[in-house]
């Protein structure tokens, strides 16, 4: 066979992420304060963006300009029970509503304030109290106390204690660092240790629990000894203890409700960032016709393509700028499109995650069904990585609470009546139920828990009712036991 150059031609198939397609399923999987920041961003990168506000105010020039397409960023889908909740898209007369009437969705009573007129709208952020950092509560006291060269050892031991408030140093080591006797560094951090809050400053638990027990004045010689067998007290060997201490029933009973009263974590009071508010992405409510699915566009500006710039700036310019503006056009005009495919398709598969746990918006918990990715993409004819990507990292709020969409995905549990399976979920509620509901006298062990499932219709093994019961943060019933016999 004889060998040499030639040409073929061959046809062939390949998927090609353009640039445009890769940001938009990066779109996908932003909730809506991320979004929020990436328009912010396209809006000052692109001259021929504009942004009106939810209710149609700003945005540069006359409101009355053509300025070509905008996104509906307020998509709203009414999902009506013949069309079984399949619909994807909304109108804009279903934002077209009496913000006062009972049909409209509010979240709270809250959301009605102003509404009659009677006054400003309330700003909840200004009750909240700014509070300054565990280390900075802590060298406001190192400056009212100490001086020189205290002053700057005070300083080091305040940097070394963690969010919890203990000392996570070794003295020797930092006096040596320091030049300085340890005698010193330990009279400072005596010091410390009476600084507001009680117990800060400590290098163990007996040690922050003594501090505190001692500013109570009751750091007598039975609690001391007590405090030195913490394993004790957390094991309930309560006879043992008695014995230790020299006390008897009543006595012990009220050591072990004074050391229940300290707080091991002195310094998580203080620092750390305020409160953050979980912001919904949609909101699912019932009317009269269904169930309907809404984008929360309270925290999207509404897009606008100024077109008119567009053309007062391409005139006369040279051929070099009218490339760029064609180039920042045809962006604007991507990005408005892809907005209004991402609502679209959020509102997509929320609809069909309603229609698949109706059960779980109308009864509760105990109602939710066995639901997977493929399950909703099959349904909605997408792939199962665009429903991973739209349910991460948002949330929805219903009658019931704030959910994310994760939520209404878990695996199912065999049941032996009825239809199929149930929802983990469920089998969980129904276990937090039980041990929220066991006497102190009965706890319930986890083949009692697994036995009283099966009876009933929940096809359960018991490690299964150990590995819920350890995700819901739940002891094992020896622990429960400790527990509540402390607690009484």
């Amino acid at each position: 066979m004889a060998l040499g150059p030639r040409l073929d031609l061959r046809q062939s198939q390949s998927l090609v992420m353009t640039p445009q397609l890769q940001q938009a399923i990066k779109l996908l999987a932003l909730s809506n304060l991320e979004l929020e920041a990436y328009l912010a961003e396209a809006l000052e990168g692109n001259p021929l963006l504009d942004a009106t506000s939810a209710d149609g105010d700003g945005g540069a020039g006359d409101p009355g300009d053509e300025r070509g397409a905008e996104a509906p960023t307020a998509e709203a889908a009414s999902l009506d029970a013949d069309e079984a909740l399949s619909s994807d898209s909304g109108t804009a007369n279903d934002l077209d509503v009496d913000l006062a009437a009972e049909s409209f969705h509010h979240d709270s009573a809250s959301d009605s304030v102003g509404l009659s007129g009677a006054g400003e709208d309330i700003d909840f952020d200004s009750f909240a109290e700014a509070e300054g950092t565990l280390h900075d509560h802590l060298l406001a006291q190192v400056g009212e106390r100490f001086g020189g060269i205290e002053a700057i050892v005070a300083g080091q031991l305040v940097a070394l204690i963690d969010e919890a408030g203990y000392l996570r140093a070794d003295l020797a080591e930092l006096a040596a660092q320091l030049g300085v006797p340890l005698a010193l560094v330990e009279a400072i951090l005596a010091g410390i240790q009476c600084f507001d809050p009680s117990g800060v400053g400590a290098r163990d638990l007996a040690e922050c629990i003594a501090i505190q027990a001692r500013e109570a004045d009751r750091y007598d010689p039975a609690m001391a000894t007590m405090i030195a067998h913490l394993d004790l007290v957390a094991k309930g060997a309560f006879p043992q203890l008695k014995r230790i201490c020299g006390v008897d029933d009543e006595d012990l009973a009220d050591m072990i409700r004074e050391l229940r009263s300290y707080d091991p974590k002195p310094g998580l009071k203080f620092g750390g960032d305020g409160a953050q508010a979980v912001v919904p992405d949609l909101y699912i409510r019932q009317t009269t016709k269904g169930w309907a699915v809404e984008i929360n566009s309270g925290t999207l500006p509404r897009l606008l393509v100024n077109r008119r710039y567009y053309t007062e700036l391409a005139k006369g310019a040279a051929a070099k700028s009218k490339a760029w503006l064609s180039e920042q056009l045809a962006g604007a005009n991507w990005l408005v499109r892809a907005l209004d495919q991402r609502q679209r398709t959020i509102v997509k598969v929320a609809s069909e995650i309603v229609k698949q746990q109706e059960g779980f918006f109308l009864h509760g918990v105990a109602h939710m069904r066995p639901l997977t990715l493929r399950q909703v993409a099959e349904a909605i004819g997408m792939h199962e990585s665009t429903v991973s990507r739209v349910t991460s990292n948002k949330y929805l709020s219903c009658p019931r609470g704030l959910f994310e969409l994760k939520y209404f995905f878990s695996s199912g549990i065999s049941a032996t009546e009825g239809d199929g399976a149930v929802s983990a979920e469920a089998v969980k509620s129904r276990i937090k139920a039980m041990i929220e509901a066991e006497d102190a006298k009965a706890i319930l062990s986890d083949e009692t828990i697994a036995q009283k499932l099966s009876a009933e219709g929940h096809d359960i093994a018991r490690r299964t009712v150990v590995k819920y019961r350890e995700a819901m943060g739940y002891g094992s019933s020896v622990q429960r036991r400790r527990q509540k016999a402390l607690a009484g």
